[in-house]
């Protein structure tokens, strides 16, 4: 697992929820690419409405409409290794926006290795 603590950099690429990638959905491409980079981690959250360059409101509000909801991939690991993925999304997004925010990491802290505790019945449960 990676550690990360201190200064860190966040990576948002928005997107359309229907961009894909041969035929895969673009944000899981997107996903899987920064996994195998060996990032930190990658979230990828869908709107509910919004509009970008092209100035078309996609929303989820109408049937009509609710086609192509807005996606946004966030990952955040230091700077170095967030720079070295950037041209991997220059090869991916073709339309889109991709942004860079410094932050700071405040805890970083992933499950203890295990056994899985959805396959291990309810004594397995980790007490609240």
């Amino acid at each position: 697992m990676t550690s990360l603590t201190g200064r860190a950099l966040r990576l948002t690429v928005y997107i359309g929820e229907d961009d894909t990638w041969h035929h895969k959905p673009l944000y899981s491409e997107i996903v899987h690419r920064a996994h195998a980079a060996g990032l930190a981690g990658a979230s990828v959250f869908r709107g509910i409405e919004g509009y970008g360059a092209s100035s078309r409101i996609h929303t989820s509000r109408l049937l009509s409409l609710s086609e192509d909801l807005p996606v946004a991939v966030v990952v955040v690991d230091t700077e170095e290794r967030v720079r070295a993925f950037l041209p991997q999304l220059d090869e991916l997004v073709r339309e889109g926006l991709v942004t860079l925010d410094e932050c700071e990491v405040v805890r970083y802290v992933g499950r203890a290795p295990g056994p899985d505790p959805a396959s291990a019945g309810p004594e397995a449960e980790e007490p609240l």
